[in-house]
């Protein structure tokens, strides 16, 4: 994540959300049993802003993904790469604070941040926000709380909890125009490069 604001670590501020994860998994007979629970230990601001964070849960490095080991070691870490693993997948959320709370940050680096290697504008893109991206994966997003602006290179739409998007590489950015978080839930799996 080289020089990025990124590659800073600053610490989420008290009042991100933590999320309970449980996992499951096998006994030696082949039970199905409870492995973990726990609050998730996976929390990496973003832009180096305390209120922008992203809560890793899993992450399967192959599809399919094996579920026949009867321990579960936990393989998600930080700092966080946004793109899921070559041939594996992904699943999170990201709490987003209102735009304001990073908007200066991202002017200051010259209008556009994309968050990593993995995670920059396309070929083509317009950067029609600080924070347009593409990924090569397949996202399927669920709006926890709050509302979000999804916006692609041509249009915007807004989205309240209970909406759902289904990303299919393309570029993209999320703007939240309210003064409340918004919680977005996401799975991304690896996918066929545009490009």
């Amino acid at each position: 994540m080289g020089g990025s604001p990124a590659a800073v670590f600053v610490p989420p501020s008290a009042d991100i959300k933590k999320f309970r994860v449980i996992v499951t998994g096998h006994d030696d007979e082949g039970h199905s049993v409870f492995l973990t629970d726990q609050i998730a230990p996976h929390v990496m601001t973003v832009l180096q802003t305390p209120t922008y964070a992203v809560t890793d849960f899993w992450k399967a490095v192959t599809l399919p993904a094996d579920n026949c080991t009867a321990t579960a070691k936990d393989p998600c870490q930080v700092p966080f790469v946004v793109a899921p693993p070559t041939g594996g997948c992904v699943f999170r959320v990201v709490e987003f604070p209102p735009d304001h709370h990073w908007e200066a940050k991202v002017a200051a680096m010259g209008g556009s941040a994309p968050i990593d290697e993995t995670a920059k504008v396309g070929k083509g893109g317009a950067v029609r926000h600080g924070q347009m991206h593409r990924t090569r994966s397949l996202d399927f997003a669920i709006v926890l709380s709050g509302e979000i602006w999804a916006i692609m290179d041509v249009g915007e739409k807004k989205m309240m909890a209970g909406d759902m998007l289904v990303q299919r590489g393309t570029n993209h950015a999320w703007a939240n125009r309210s003064e409340k978080p918004c919680h977005v839930a996401f799975i991304l799996i690896d996918a066929k490069s545009i490009e």
